[in-house]
């Protein structure tokens, strides 16, 4: 595989990792907490008799032993029986530890009753009562909560957000949450929580509207930002780029947001861009491996391999946590620039990991390149394998170092020789035809897809392959065509699948249906070989000038594809 190609498949992971960047924390869905310290609750003179001792032993011992519920049960008694806030407390914790909900719910009013300007049974009893669905019971609490203390009411809507998330009505807690935010219009975590809500209810535009006023009051916020972006990205993708753009111009050290931004560019392959942005948040953390393996990956995507090897040994350096990827990259920059005795080195010091078997198929490679080819195969036959697939995927990197050479009988032979090993192994049966078709051997070709059908009968593109094989070197047409049909069927938008259809339709002189598939293919995928057979097509309809420049087109890109160098030579004598 191309490095650049292994480049983006990596580049969506790393995206991820990148999440770990030290972050200005945006305010969090907590608990809303007071600005005056809770005042010591009164707690009743109780004697300690030897029956409130043994009561109080049952329910230490039974929730050490697991018990939960006689533990729960017996802290509500105490409870009860003593009125101590304490025991209510500990009974309410117990019971929504072990699930049982109506009794912490019990527990919690009497703690509540016990501790009245408590905040902390207050929201149990609130939270409580949302999780079950009673709204309306809750309000004059949330109402009380929400009054209590001007500091702490932006928490409390977020505190009062995350509940109402899990509540099975988004509509009906949305009007709700509405209703309790009406008389604090000037509270940007109100208008936040909203959003959510609206969100949530699938109401995009009251959603935007409400996040933007939470801007509007509070226009440094990077968490109404980071929300307002997203939503964005939802509904008017190049309305969030432009969103980010401009709010990076404001807020230049707004850090999740440019972290978004870079992501959003990654997405829109401008690499390029991308890039420049995990450079700042690379000037702003340059302690952060994962920033640093962010910026090597673009580097290497943008061809920049001085620059890349630079950012990956940084992320070694600053201890990366899969350093084997690191290195595995530095190996394939390096062969990518032919310098094969350090992508060698840096292959050979690839361990015991997911990357390890991928080193050492790609210094077998190395080994080709340089016409060791000997060399190049013993490597692969002498690497330890712990299972199968470790196994069949070295047969295949064997096959595939001789095919390349052009040695089709001797790929031929190694993936025979592991089928005899393993006769249903998919993979080899489906490169073993592939050869077999290269050596003129269509009747091996044949029973090994048709095996393949039988053993993986949704695998579309087996069922591809052999129609297309008996519609290229066979006259069996209506065979062919019942495969492609199947293989349409099983995957509808691949374009290769149409090539073959659109070929199949050529060869029965059908040469305006071919064009519809071959077009349709060619503009999912700009593919050299489509491009050779629908220049073919072409041709073959007059239209030789629009088959010329078809070819020269691809042939820029691809100038050592084998088809099309084929049919350029077909059609230039």
């Amino acid at each position: 595989m191309n490095v650049r190609n292994v480049a983006l498949v990596c580049l969506a992971l790393v995206l991820s990792a990148c999440a770990q960047v030290p972050r200005i924390a945006p305010e969090r869905a907590e608990q809303p907490k007071t600005v005056a310290a809770e005042k010591e609750p009164d707690l009743p003179k109780i004697n300690l008799t030897s029956q409130l001792l043994y009561e109080f032993l049952i329910a230490e011992i039974a929730g050490q032993r697991g018990n939960l519920n006689l533990a729960t049960d017996a802290y509500l008694d105490l409870a009860k029986t003593t009125r101590d806030p304490r025991f209510a407390k500990r009974a309410t914790e117990v019971g929504l530890y072990s699930r049982r909900l109506p009794q912490a719910f019990e527990a919690a009013k009497l703690w509540r009753e016990l501790e009245p300007d408590a905040e902390p049974p207050r929201q149990t009893v609130v939270a409580l009562l949302i999780s079950a669905g009673n709204l309306e019971e809750a309000r004059p609490l949330l109402e009380q909560m929400l009054a209590k203390d001007s500091a702490s009411r932006g928490q409390g809507f977020l505190y009062l957000s995350g509940l109402l998330s899990k509540h099975p009505d988004k509509v009906a807690a949305l009007e709700f949450l509405r209703s309790l935010a009406r008389p604090y219009p000037t509270v940007p975590e109100a208008h936040f929580a909203i959003a959510q809500m609206a969100w949530n209810a699938e109401k995009m535009d009251l959603a935007l509207e409400e996040i933007r006023e939470a801007a509007k009051l509070k226009p440094d916020w990077e968490a109404a930002a980071m929300f307002q972006g997203q939503l964005l990205q939802h509904a008017f993708p190049a309305q969030a780029m432009d969103f980010y753009k401009t709010y990076l111009s404001r807020y230049a050290n707004a850090r999740e947001v440019r972290l978004a931004y870079a992501r959003m560019l990654v997405s829109d392959k401008n690499y390029t861009a991308a890039r420049e942005e995990f450079r700042q948040l690379l000037q702003a953390f340059p302690e952060n491996a994962e920033v640093a393996f962010a910026v090597g990956l673009l580097s290497l995507q943008l061809n920049d391999y001085d620059a890349a090897e630079g950012y990956f040994k940084q992320a070694l350096a600053l201890k990366y946590k899969d350093e084997n990827i690191v290195r595995l990259y530095l190996g394939q920059l390096n062969e990518e620039r032919q310098r094969y005795e350090d992508a060698t080195r840096w292959y050979a010091s690839v361990g015991v990991s997911d990357q390890f078997l991928v080193a050492q198929i790609r210094m077998a490679g190395i080994l080709a390149k340089q016409g060791k080819m000997d060399e190049a195969r013993k490597h692969l036959q002498q690497v330890a394998v712990q299972n199968n697939q470790q196994r069949v995927l070295l047969i295949q990197a064997e096959a595939q170092l001789l095919r390349d050479a052009k040695k089709y009988q001797a790929a031929f032979d190694v993936l025979t020789q592991g089928l005899e090993k393993l006769p249903n192994y998919p993979d080899l049966l489906y490169d073993r035809a592939m050869m077999a078709e290269k050596i003129n051997r269509l009747d091996v070709l044949e029973q090994d897809l048709r095996k393949l059908i039988q053993l993986k009968p949704d695998y579309a593109h087996a069922y591809n392959a052999l129609g297309y094989t008996l519609a290229d070197r066979t006259s069996r047409f209506d065979e062919a065509n019942k495969l492609l049909e199947k293989a349409l069927k099983l995957s509808p938008e691949d374009p290769f699948i149409m090539d073959s259809m659109g070929w199949l339709q050529h060869r029965m002189g059908r040469n305006e249906k071919a064009v519809e598939y071959l077009q349709r293919a060619y503009g999912i995928r700009p593919d050299p070989e489509i491009a050779a057979h629908l220049g073919e097509v072409l041709w073959a309809q007059g239209k030789r000038d629009e088959a010329k420049v078809l070819w020269q087109g691809a042939l820029k890109t691809s100038p050592q594809n084998e088809a099309l160098l084929d049919v350029l030579k077909k059609f230039s004598q």
